[in-house]
């Protein structure tokens, strides 16, 4: 069996479509798991206006910052970042947008990729991720990957959201740059004793 090849990129015009169809045919039951208000969710061609706005804006400018999740060559999915304050802090979100590759273990894979990516282009001080905190899989996820679980309150985290249970977890940049030499541990081949 192949090792599959997982990849990040920033978001391009060209996936903007793969982006407003994953929002809008995904299934009731799977987004409001995700602690989505489906009466708030906007229309193809409002999304399509904000994405494509949120492409062209600088980058010191961008309200959502967004990269794109590749296996094997095919996007599959994206994290992007909101609540930007350059050169401090950010919230982020991930989202793998085919079931069938749902649950694989692939999110903590990509958010090593994509964590990296958040502090140095954003030049951040502090990455936070808010989810819905019955929602197991996000917070698992960041967990394994090395944030910290702040604390647990009730609000309406964005504006697609219901008001809803979170669990707030952070990432500081000197958490970052040691769990980032944890993952290059854990990638280097092991040597066996002869």
């Amino acid at each position: 069996m192949n090792t599959p090849v997982l990849a990040v990129r920033e978001l391009q015009e060209s996936d903007i479509e793969a982006i407003v169809n994953y929002w809008l045919t995904a299934d009731a039951a799977y987004l409001e798991g995700m602690g989505v208000e489906l009466s708030k969710i906007p229309g193809r061609s409002a999304w399509i206006h904000m994405l494509k706005t949120q492409v062209h804006t600088p980058l010191k400018e961008k309200q959502s910052y967004c990269l794109i999740w590749t296996l094997n060559g095919k996007a599959v999915g994206h994290s992007n970042t909101n609540k930007i304050i350059f050169g401090q802090e950010a919230y982020m979100h991930l989202h793998i947008w085919e079931a069938d590759i749902r649950r694989q273990g692939l999110g903590s894979s990509f958010l090593k990729l994509t964590i990296p990516h958040f502090f140095q282009n954003l030049q951040l001080k502090t990455l936070f991720c808010e989810p819905y905190a019955l929602n197991p899989a996000p917070n698992k996820t960041l967990q394994k990957v090395g944030f910290q679980l702040l604390q647990e309150y009730t609000t309406t985290p964005g504006w697609i959201n219901f008001e809803q249970p979170v669990k707030l977890w952070q990432m500081s940049l000197e958490r970052f740059r040691q769990v980032e030499q944890l993952w290059a541990l854990e990638n280097q081949p092991s040597v066996s004793a002869r």
